[in-house]
Order: structure tokens, then sequence, then C-alpha cells
């Protein structure tokens, strides 16, 4: 068996140059949200399209990650991440410039296209480059990492930008990051490709059969509750992953290999992600909103007070493989877990005044988030065959937009609910002022000027007891996901020290664990 090596120069270098792509990525997940109203103001989209500018790119991604990932495996990691870095550069150019509202949504799904090569393309060049598992882990944690950082840059960067020149302008920040990555690629990166044959074209069709109808119905449950269209969307995803299944156990060359979710500490560590996504996607949702319409900040000051949490998910993130070295990367999971319940219990207590214990918590929340999904990507993509990598990459990324998007719709709407279940109207307001009012905390200061400063005081204080019951959920499901990380990856050895020669020959008993 070939002796791992450590990364040199080259291996750090090329970690450094995927950063780049992946903080691109992170940084234009959120920066959309801060240049609707000028993107608003310009196209003048209808409502409709409006959720289709939002929600093609996200859709796009995630529909497309598992084939992308087997893509890399087959064609090469490094020749897909180069091809869709310069599309991503262009669809990026084609959303800046957009002249109309349909323009922008097409160039907002080209875009998803683009950023799916890109998010499995980084993670299993990682997982190439760096043979040694605890520099692996550390590497995993520094993209984990620019990708939170990418995501808390975005609103501050989105500000500054559609401030100086126009809502378009932060797309091309794709330009500088690109250019870079293709010109050095070559040099730092190194090409692998494991498999062959063509992709099962079918199998590409029933992956999004299965995965856009499930996100739409999360998305749709999210903004109008479970009604018949978000039913039958997720029958339908649910019967094309049924079909999706039965036609990978019969391939030869699968798409998605289901071998891969025999092996305990694959399954468990997706487990694990997807809970932890879930708690983080909620509550950050609810956080930021508690930042811009309770503590009434600005986008770009919200994202400001975003920076500690960030900064929190970095100490994780680079911290937990440094721990997980002498201790069991599971043991480390289960008691990040635990320490991330003191900010569900902050966010619990918090009051309208209470903007400093919001952040507080967030950070102990990303504290914990940045352990499991630096920890649990490693597992993921570690528990694979070289050959698979890919595919387990994208796999892990496909969780945890599902995880995110969950949590958005699960929490997001029981938050909403508690909210309009909750609010009382004050008397002598009209029916149509009214009826915004009960609808939500964004409606309510919406109509600013037109009720009373003791009725938006209470809006705050409902929707802040929203917040509070959803954190409650949320830590309830941390709690369980630290729990099974005990219970089912304990047994994992600390990064680094499972030496196969260093086991006794003879023994069979397995006691050793």
């Amino acid at each position: 068996m070939k002796p791992r090596q450590s990364a040199g120069w080259r291996e750090w270098g090329g970690l450094a140059l995927l950063a780049l792509p992946t903080m691109l990525l992170g940084l234009d997940v959120t920066a959309l949200y801060l240049v609707v109203p000028g993107l608003a103001a310009d196209l003048e989209p209808t409502a409709t399209e409006t959720l289709w500018i939002m929600d093609a790119y996200g859709f796009l991604i995630a529909g497309l990650l598992i084939t992308m990932g087997t893509l890399g495996d087959r064609i090469g990691r490094r020749r897909l991440l180069m091809i869709g870095v310069a599309a991503f550069a262009a669809a990026s150019v084609a959303v800046a410039f957009a002249p109309t509202a349909l323009w922008l949504i097409a160039a907002r799904a080209l875009l998803g296209v683009a950023g799916a090569t890109l998010m499995p393309s980084t993670l299993s060049l990682i997982s190439t480059m760096f043979t040694d598992a605890r520099q692996r882990a550390l590497a995993l944690g520094v993209w984990a990492t620019m990708f939170a950082v990418g995501m808390a840059a975005g609103p501050v960067v989105g500000g500054i930008l559609s401030a100086a020149f126009w809502w378009g302008a932060v797309f091309l920040i794709a330009i500088p990051v690109a250019v870079p990555v293709l010109v050095a690629a070559p040099t730092l990166l190194p090409e692998h490709r494991t498999r062959g044959g063509r992709l099962d074209l079918l199998s590409v069709g029933l992956s999004l059969a299965a995965l856009l109808p499930i996100i739409y119905a999360i998305k749709h449950a999210a903004s109008h509750g479970m009604d018949l269209q978000a039913v039958a969307a997720a029958l339908v995803g649910g019967g094309a992953t049924v079909a999706f299944i039965r036609r990978q156990l019969r391939l030869a060359e699968p798409l998605l290999d289901m071998k891969l979710f025999a092996g305990r500490a694959f399954s468990a560590a997706l487990a694990v992600l997807l809970i932890g996504l879930v708690g983080f996607g909620g509550v950050m949702f609810l956080v930021t909103q508690y930042l811009q319409l309770v503590a009434d900040l600005s986008p770009t000051t919200a994202g400001l007070w975003m920076g500690p949490p960030a900064l929190a998910m970095l100490i994780g993130a680079i911290g937990a493989p440094l721990v997980a070295a002498r201790i069991s990367p599971g043991v480390v999971m289960a008691a990040t877990s635990a320490l991330s319940l003191a900010g569900y219990t902050l966010l619990a207590l918090a009051g309208t005044e209470s903007k400093h214990a919001v952040v507080a918590g967030f950070a102990l929340v990303y504290l914990g988030l940045g352990v499991i999904a630096a920890l649990g990507t490693d597992i993921v993509v570690g528990a694979a065959p070289p050959e698979r990598s890919g595919s387990a990459a994208a796999l892990s990324e496909t969780v945890q937009e599902l995880g995110i998007a969950a949590g958005v719709a699960l929490l997001g709407s029981f938050s909403t609910a508690l909210y309009r279940g909750s609010i009382e109207v004050p008397s002598g307001m009209s029916a149509p002022v009214a009826e915004i009012y009960r609808d939500s905390l964004a409606g309510a200061e919406s109509l600013e000027n037109r009720i009373s400063a003791e009725a938006l005081d209470h809006a705050r204080t409902v929707f802040t007891g929203g917040l509070n019951t959803a954190s409650l959920a949320a830590g309830i499901a941390i709690a369980v996901a630290s729990l099974a990380c005990f219970v089912m990856l304990r047994h994992l050895r600390p990064l680094g020290a499972a030496a196969p020669e260093a086991e006794p020959v003879t023994s069979t008993s397995g006691s050793d664990r």
C-alpha cells in the first residue's frame, strides 16, 4: 500500500487557489438578497419572476451536484473545475448586464449549472491533493470556512458595490476570481480522472426529477404552507427518488454508487450533516431577519454583525482537525454539537433588546457547524474509495443544500405560523392594513408610517417569540445529532492514527474497538 505523504507548497498553494471559487459561491448565495430592491426597480419583474430570480440558481445547483460530481470523476476534476469557473464568470457577466427579468432568470439558471461543477470539483480535488488524514481534514476545514466567509461577506460587499455602482456590479467579482484560477490551476492543481464510460442520461434525468420537485416542495411549503401543490411536488420527487435508486442498483457504472451507504460512518456522518444544516439554515434565516427587522439594522450593518459568527466557524473548522488528531472525530463532533446547544439556549431566551445575545448565540451555533462541516465532510469523502470521491463530495454537498433549504422551510414556516397565531391586531385598524400586519413582521415593518409604535413593538415581540420557539426545536434536533455522533462515530480513530501496520496481525477479536 502506498504511504500517505505530507502535502507540500504546491498542495497548499492549490488549496489557496480553490478557496477563491469556494468563497465566490458563498458570496453569491447571500449577495442577491441585498440587491433585489435595485434590480426590481430597474427590471420591474413580476412577483413570480422575482421568485424565479431568487430560486433558479439554488434549484440548478442542488439538482445537478450529483451529476457533476460523477462527471468530474470521469472527465477529470481539474478540467471540470476550469470549465465551471469559466462558465460561472461568463454567466455572471450575463447576470450583471441583464436587460430584462427573463434574461436574468435564464442567466441565474446558467449560473446554477456552472456552480454545480465547482462544489464537488473543489472538494474532490482536496481529497486527491491531501492524502494525509490530518492535513485533509484541516484543508476541508479551510474549504468550509471560506464558503461561510463568502456568505457573511455577501451582504456587506453587495451593499458597498450596489451603492457605489449598480446592482449588477456585485456579480462581476467573478471575473477577478476566474482569471487567477484559470491561469494557475494547471500548475497548482493535479488532474485526476478515475472512471471511464458515458454518463447514464436517464439517471441524470431521474436525479433532477427527484431533487428539483422535493426542493420546490420545501420552498413552496415555506412560503404558502403544505398545500396541494407542495404535496404533489413532494410525491413526484419521492417517486422519482425510488426509480433513481432502483436504476442505480442495476447499473454496472451508476451515477451514484448506492453501496457507499453501506458504510456506517458514511451514512451516520451524512445524517449528522443533514440535521446540523437543518438547524443552522432555519436559525440563520430567522437571525438575519431579527437583526434587520427587530434590531433595525441596515443589511450592510447586519452583515458586519455576522462577522463574529463567521470567525467562530473559522475557529471550529480549523481547530477541529487539530483536536481530532488526538481524539476521535466522532467524539469531537458530539462535544461541539453539545456546546452549540448553549447557542440555541441563548437564542431561545432572547428578547427584542438582545442583539448581543443573539449574535453570541448564533456564533456558538456557527462554531458547531464549522466542526460538523469540516469533520463530517472529511468522514464522508474519506470513507469513499478514490474513484468515487467526486460522487461522495457531491452527495455531501447535496445533503447540505437540502438541509439548509429544509431548515428555512421547516423553522421558517413554524415561526410564521406562531406569528400569525399569536399576533393581536389593534382595534381600529382597517381590514387591508390588518391583513398585511397579521401576515409577517416584514409586512408590519412596511406599515411603519401607518401604525402606532406600540403595534410595531408588539409585532417585533411576537416574531422574537417565534425565534425563541424555533431555536428550542432546533436545539432538540441538535441534541439528537450530538447523541448520534457519540453512539455511531465514537469508534473512529483519531485522524492519522489508523496505521494498518500497527495492528496485531494475529488478532481476530476486534477488542481494540
